[in-house]
Protein backbone atom coordinates (compact mmCIF):
# COMPACT_ATOMS: atom_id res chain seq x y z
CA UNK A 1 0.00 0.00 0.00
CA UNK A 2 1.40 3.08 -0.96
CA UNK A 3 2.01 6.10 2.32
CA UNK A 4 1.92 9.54 2.82
CA UNK A 5 5.07 10.08 4.63
CA UNK A 6 5.88 14.24 4.64
CA UNK A 7 3.27 14.75 7.18
CA UNK A 8 3.71 16.55 10.78
CA UNK A 9 1.23 17.42 12.83
CA UNK A 10 2.20 19.93 16.49
CA UNK A 11 -0.11 18.77 19.49
CA UNK A 12 -0.96 21.20 22.49
CA UNK A 13 -0.31 19.19 25.28
CA UNK A 14 -1.79 21.14 28.54
CA UNK A 15 0.99 22.52 30.91
CA UNK A 16 3.89 20.89 28.13
CA UNK A 17 3.93 23.04 25.49
CA UNK A 18 3.90 22.04 21.82
CA UNK A 19 4.76 18.54 20.89
CA UNK A 20 5.16 17.69 16.95
CA UNK A 21 3.97 14.24 15.72
CA UNK A 22 5.52 12.79 12.15
CA UNK A 23 2.52 11.28 10.56
CA UNK A 24 2.52 8.14 8.00
CA UNK A 25 -0.95 6.80 6.79
CA UNK A 26 -2.09 4.92 3.54
CA UNK A 27 -2.17 7.50 0.71
CA UNK A 28 -6.12 6.34 -0.50
CA UNK A 29 -9.30 7.49 0.38
CA UNK A 30 -10.62 5.95 3.71
CA UNK A 31 -10.35 5.26 7.47
CA UNK A 32 -7.72 3.28 9.29
CA UNK A 33 -6.67 2.09 12.96
CA UNK A 34 -4.25 4.36 14.51
CA UNK A 35 -1.07 3.66 16.36
CA UNK A 36 0.75 6.00 18.57
CA UNK A 37 4.81 4.95 18.29
CA UNK A 38 6.96 5.63 20.85
CA UNK A 39 10.39 6.53 19.74
CA UNK A 40 13.54 5.32 21.49
CA UNK A 41 15.56 8.18 23.01
CA UNK A 42 17.09 9.30 19.59
CA UNK A 43 13.67 10.67 18.41
CA UNK A 44 12.36 10.58 15.24
CA UNK A 45 15.62 8.81 13.39
CA UNK A 46 15.83 7.04 9.70
CA UNK A 47 14.98 3.69 11.46
CA UNK A 48 12.17 4.68 13.08
CA UNK A 49 10.45 6.73 10.13
CA UNK A 50 10.72 3.13 8.01
CA UNK A 51 9.40 1.53 11.50
CA UNK A 52 6.58 3.99 11.00
CA UNK A 53 6.10 3.15 7.32
CA UNK A 54 6.17 -0.16 7.64
CA UNK A 55 3.73 0.03 9.66
CA UNK A 56 1.33 2.32 7.58
CA UNK A 57 1.50 0.64 4.59
CA UNK A 58 -0.69 -2.32 6.28
CA UNK A 59 -3.50 -0.20 6.63
CA UNK A 60 -2.52 1.82 9.74
CA UNK A 61 -2.47 5.81 10.71
CA UNK A 62 0.95 5.97 12.32
CA UNK A 63 1.97 8.65 14.50
CA UNK A 64 5.31 9.49 16.17
CA UNK A 65 5.51 12.35 18.84
CA UNK A 66 9.12 14.08 19.41
CA UNK A 67 9.42 12.12 22.82
CA UNK A 68 11.59 15.59 23.85
CA UNK A 69 10.00 17.96 22.23
CA UNK A 70 9.88 20.13 25.94
CA UNK A 71 13.68 20.43 25.62
CA UNK A 72 14.53 20.31 21.48
CA UNK A 73 13.74 22.32 19.19
CA UNK A 74 11.00 20.63 17.06
CA UNK A 75 13.05 18.25 14.51
CA UNK A 76 15.74 17.56 16.75
CA UNK A 77 17.31 13.92 16.09
CA UNK A 78 19.89 12.81 18.11
CA UNK A 79 22.59 10.57 16.69
CA UNK A 80 23.20 6.98 17.39
CA UNK A 81 26.83 8.32 18.58
CA UNK A 82 27.93 8.76 22.44
CA UNK A 83 26.74 12.10 22.45
CA UNK A 84 23.44 11.75 21.03
CA UNK A 85 22.96 8.75 23.55
CA UNK A 86 24.70 10.52 26.37
CA UNK A 87 21.93 13.18 25.45
CA UNK A 88 18.81 10.92 25.10
CA UNK A 89 19.69 9.13 28.44
CA UNK A 90 19.98 12.26 30.35
CA UNK A 91 17.06 13.44 28.89
CA UNK A 92 14.98 10.44 29.57
CA UNK A 93 15.88 11.06 33.08
CA UNK A 94 14.88 14.38 33.36
CA UNK A 95 11.83 14.98 32.02
CA UNK A 96 9.25 13.75 34.25
CA UNK A 97 6.71 10.86 34.19
CA UNK A 98 3.69 12.81 34.32
CA UNK A 99 4.67 14.49 31.62
CA UNK A 100 5.62 12.01 29.58
CA UNK A 101 1.81 11.27 30.11
CA UNK A 102 0.39 14.01 29.32
CA UNK A 103 2.24 13.88 26.00
CA UNK A 104 0.47 10.41 25.55
CA UNK A 105 -3.14 11.37 26.65
CA UNK A 106 -2.83 14.73 23.93
CA UNK A 107 -0.66 12.16 21.04
CA UNK A 108 -4.00 9.47 21.44
CA UNK A 109 -6.92 12.41 21.52
CA UNK A 110 -5.06 14.07 18.07
CA UNK A 111 -4.51 10.29 16.61
CA UNK A 112 -8.07 9.56 16.85
CA UNK A 113 -9.36 12.81 15.83
CA UNK A 114 -7.60 12.21 12.54
CA UNK A 115 -9.87 12.46 9.72
CA UNK A 116 -8.42 9.37 8.31
CA UNK A 117 -8.54 7.30 11.61
CA UNK A 118 -11.63 5.35 12.39
CA UNK A 119 -10.79 5.72 16.79
CA UNK A 120 -9.30 2.07 16.98
CA UNK A 121 -6.04 3.24 18.58
CA UNK A 122 -3.08 0.73 19.45
CA UNK A 123 0.47 1.81 20.27
CA UNK A 124 3.83 1.03 19.57
CA UNK A 125 7.27 1.52 21.15
CA UNK A 126 10.71 0.36 21.08
CA UNK A 127 13.48 1.03 23.97
CA UNK A 128 12.09 4.23 26.42
CA UNK A 129 8.97 3.50 23.48
CA UNK A 130 8.39 0.38 24.72
CA UNK A 131 7.97 1.70 28.24
CA UNK A 132 5.84 4.46 26.90
CA UNK A 133 3.31 2.28 24.89
CA UNK A 134 2.69 0.45 27.81
CA UNK A 135 2.24 3.58 29.88
CA UNK A 136 -0.21 5.03 26.91
CA UNK A 137 -2.01 1.65 26.66
CA UNK A 138 -2.88 2.41 30.34
CA UNK A 139 -5.61 5.04 28.32
CA UNK A 140 -8.68 2.71 28.20
CA UNK A 141 -9.32 4.40 24.69
CA UNK A 142 -6.03 1.93 23.74
CA UNK A 143 -7.15 -1.38 22.78
CA UNK A 144 -3.65 -2.81 21.97
CA UNK A 145 0.01 -2.02 22.42
CA UNK A 146 2.96 -3.24 21.09
CA UNK A 147 5.98 -2.85 23.77
CA UNK A 148 9.65 -4.06 22.48
CA UNK A 149 12.25 -4.35 25.34
CA UNK A 150 10.69 -1.96 27.26
CA UNK A 151 13.42 -0.26 29.58
CA UNK A 152 12.92 0.71 33.13
CA UNK A 153 9.89 -0.82 34.00
CA UNK A 154 11.06 -3.64 36.05
CA UNK A 155 13.23 -0.95 38.13
CA UNK A 156 10.78 1.59 38.28
CA UNK A 157 13.77 4.21 37.32
CA UNK A 158 11.75 6.17 34.21
CA UNK A 159 11.48 9.93 34.29
CA UNK A 160 13.06 12.54 36.84
CA UNK A 161 13.66 11.27 40.32
CA UNK A 162 14.02 7.85 38.53
CA UNK A 163 10.79 7.08 40.38
CA UNK A 164 8.08 5.28 38.14
CA UNK A 165 4.66 3.68 38.92
CA UNK A 166 4.42 1.63 36.21
CA UNK A 167 4.40 -1.88 37.85
CA UNK A 168 1.98 -0.47 40.41
CA UNK A 169 -0.59 0.83 38.14
CA UNK A 170 -0.40 -2.29 35.68
CA UNK A 171 -4.18 -3.48 37.34
CA UNK A 172 -5.06 -0.75 35.40
CA UNK A 173 -3.82 -2.21 32.19
CA UNK A 174 -7.01 -3.29 29.72
CA UNK A 175 -5.81 -3.49 25.91
CA UNK A 176 -4.07 -6.39 25.11
CA UNK A 177 -0.87 -6.16 25.20
CA UNK A 178 2.20 -8.02 23.65
CA UNK A 179 5.63 -7.75 25.32
CA UNK A 180 8.62 -8.57 23.32
CA UNK A 181 11.99 -9.08 25.08
CA UNK A 182 16.09 -10.13 23.49
CA UNK A 183 17.84 -12.44 25.52
CA UNK A 184 21.06 -11.07 24.93
CA UNK A 185 19.94 -7.70 26.33
CA UNK A 186 21.27 -5.99 29.19
CA UNK A 187 19.25 -3.31 29.51
CA UNK A 188 16.40 -5.86 30.92
CA UNK A 189 18.04 -8.84 31.71
CA UNK A 190 16.13 -12.38 32.81
CA UNK A 191 15.25 -11.29 36.42
CA UNK A 192 13.83 -8.07 35.14
CA UNK A 193 12.01 -9.62 32.84
CA UNK A 194 10.17 -12.20 35.42
CA UNK A 195 9.91 -9.22 38.17
CA UNK A 196 7.66 -7.99 35.17
CA UNK A 197 6.01 -10.98 33.69
CA UNK A 198 5.06 -12.27 37.66
CA UNK A 199 2.85 -8.71 38.02
CA UNK A 200 1.19 -9.31 34.50
CA UNK A 201 0.04 -12.70 36.20
CA UNK A 202 -0.61 -11.01 39.07
CA UNK A 203 -2.92 -8.67 38.18
CA UNK A 204 -4.81 -11.11 35.45
CA UNK A 205 -3.72 -9.17 32.33
CA UNK A 206 -4.67 -10.08 28.68
CA UNK A 207 -1.12 -10.14 27.10
CA UNK A 208 1.56 -12.18 25.14
CA UNK A 209 4.96 -12.86 26.05
CA UNK A 210 8.04 -13.38 23.62
CA UNK A 211 11.72 -13.93 24.05
CA UNK A 212 14.06 -14.13 21.12
CA UNK A 213 17.81 -14.52 20.61
CA UNK A 214 18.78 -11.22 20.15
CA UNK A 215 20.04 -7.91 21.29
CA UNK A 216 19.11 -4.54 22.47
CA UNK A 217 17.69 -2.95 19.10
CA UNK A 218 17.11 -5.48 17.20
CA UNK A 219 14.55 -4.10 15.51
CA UNK A 220 16.95 -1.44 14.31
CA UNK A 221 17.97 -1.55 10.69
CA UNK A 222 21.00 0.54 11.19
CA UNK A 223 23.89 -1.12 13.34
CA UNK A 224 25.51 -3.99 14.62
CA UNK A 225 22.48 -5.13 16.71
CA UNK A 226 20.15 -5.43 13.51
CA UNK A 227 18.36 -8.70 13.29
CA UNK A 228 16.52 -9.00 9.92
CA UNK A 229 15.03 -12.38 10.38
CA UNK A 230 13.70 -11.46 13.93
CA UNK A 231 12.64 -8.07 12.46
CA UNK A 232 9.88 -9.94 10.51
CA UNK A 233 8.82 -12.67 12.85
CA UNK A 234 8.25 -9.52 15.17
CA UNK A 235 6.20 -7.70 13.01
CA UNK A 236 3.81 -10.32 12.30
CA UNK A 237 3.15 -10.82 15.72
CA UNK A 238 2.50 -7.00 15.73
CA UNK A 239 0.24 -7.28 12.76
CA UNK A 240 -1.59 -10.22 14.65
CA UNK A 241 -2.39 -8.41 17.30
CA UNK A 242 -3.53 -5.59 15.67
CA UNK A 243 -5.81 -7.16 13.19
CA UNK A 244 -7.42 -9.39 16.45
CA UNK A 245 -7.81 -6.03 18.96
CA UNK A 246 -8.34 -3.38 16.95
CA UNK A 247 -11.73 -3.98 14.89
Amino acid sequence: MIIRSDETQDVEVPGNGTMRMHLFRPAIDGRFPGILLFSEIYQVTAPIRRLAAMLAGQGYVVAVPEVYHEYEPAGTVLAYDKPGTDRGNDLKFTKPVAAYDADATAGLTALAAHPACNGHLGTFGVCLGGHLAYRAALDPRVGAAACFYATDIHSGTLGEGRCDDSLARMGELKAETMFVWGRQDPHVPYAGRETIRARLEQVGASYEWHEVAGQHAFLRDEGPRYDPALFLQAMSWTLALYARALR
